[in-house]
């Protein structure tokens, strides 16, 4: 088990580095004990946030409303909660 990945209260709680503004949307792997995600999306007015949830929803098969961002709105350190997910399944889907 990694320590970005980690059960929470009705699914998996992922513990983020995200960098917006990048070529393309994609996983680059590990930093820093968070799972760093390159976003196509600025960070302007939300679209890096929403890209991250349609992102998420994408790969885990949920729904957008499943995927929940409980901190750093504003910032790179993301926390994020997906629903109906386990932590072993979201390391599987998102590790290159």
């Amino acid at each position: 088990m990694t320590g970005w990945a980690r059960e929470g209260p009705g699914g998996v709680v992922l513990e983020l580095l995200v960098q917006p503004r990048a070529s393309r949307t994609r996983v680059v792997g590990e930093h820093d004990g968070r799972l760093k995600i390159q976003l196509a999306a600025p960070p302007v007015d939300g679209e890096a946030n929403a890209a991250l949830v349609v992102y998420l929803a994408g790969v885990f098969g949920v729904k957008r409303a499943d995927v929940v961002l409980l901190a750093g709105e504003a910032g790179r350190r993301k926390r994020v909660r997906v629903a109906g997910v386990r932590a072993a399944d979201a390391e599987a889907r998102l590790l290159p």
